[in-house]
């Protein structure tokens, strides 16, 4: 480890403790997510419906893991299926500069395979005709559904580093079924993101027209997968270093 890099441990450690700063990112969380702000963003042309520090901190994790199959529940407009696709894409990119080799674009190693259970056709038409498409795999159908389950468990055998990342139904059961499903696949030192575990942060009155809410949302998921899952760890540096996150105590990461 460099010193450049133990700075910034101490730095994100600091920031843990910063209560000022941290009830500040708090805060503008809480501002922001009824005027959905996180719907303002783009990735390559596509609505990624993320914060940009979620969107840096998954960059970082596609660099740090460099995954070769990156497994998403929740699809929406495509965006972070595009952004997947295109942080892969570069990986393999960097892999041929330094083998030496020619990068064959037509044949990528490198894929995500999305899943959910209504892809509007107007969106499926719109990711299949995005230059990033030929690494894009979508299934449609519910993510806790068994067939499903088993279509993503046989296609995972042949990846050696998976990542996943868990974004569709936010309710408590759905999310704990989700993770009993995929985050076995996550390979070690890989991580399991959770989105919106915020949601155990925010007022109930936020989601009224939603069956989640304070008590029975992804965070409640989390931490009773992990009652029972030593493997996984919360790996909080990464909210430390965000401050401003959907995702407190979302980001697990497989240490066993």
């Amino acid at each position: 480890m460099t010193d450049f890099e133990r700075d910034v441990l101490d730095r994100l450690a600091a920031n843990g403790r910063d209560a000022e700063l941290v009830a500040a990112g708090a805060a503008f969380i809480r501002a922001s997510t009824q005027p959905q702000y996180s719907y303002n963003y783009f990735w390559l042309g596509r609505p990624i419906i993320q914060y940009p520090q979620d969107m840096v901190a998954m960059q970082e994790l596609i660099w740090q893991i460099k995954p070769d199959l990156i497994i998403e529940t929740g699809i929406a407009h495509g965006g972070s299926l595009i952004f997947s696709a295109s942080m892969l894409a570069m990986l393999d990119y960097c892999d041929a500069v330094e083998q030496g080799t020619v990068l064959d674009p037509a044949a990528p190693r490198r894929r995500v395979l999305g899943l959910d259970i209504d892809i509007r056709a107007h969106n499926r038409l719109a990711i299949e005709a995005h230059p990033m498409a030929h690494r894009i795999d979508m299934i449609q159908g519910s993510s806790i559904d068994p067939e499903i389950i088993q279509r993503v468990q046989v296609i995972a055998r042949d990846f050696q580093r998976v990542l996943v990342c868990l974004d569709s139904n936010h309710t408590h059961a759905h999310v704990l079924a989700e993770l009993n499903a995929y985050a076995p696949l996550v390979t070690l030192g890989s991580y399991c993101v959770v989105f919106d575990t915020i949601i155990e942060d925010l007022p109930a009155d936020m989601f009224p027209d939603r069956p989640w809410g304070p008590g029975d949302n992804p965070k409640t998921a989390v931490h009773e997968y992990l009652k029972t899952h030593q493997e996984f760890k919360i790996d909080r540096n990464i909210q430390h270093k965000l401050l401003i996150t959907v995702a407190p105590d979302g980001y697990l990461k497989r240490v066993a």
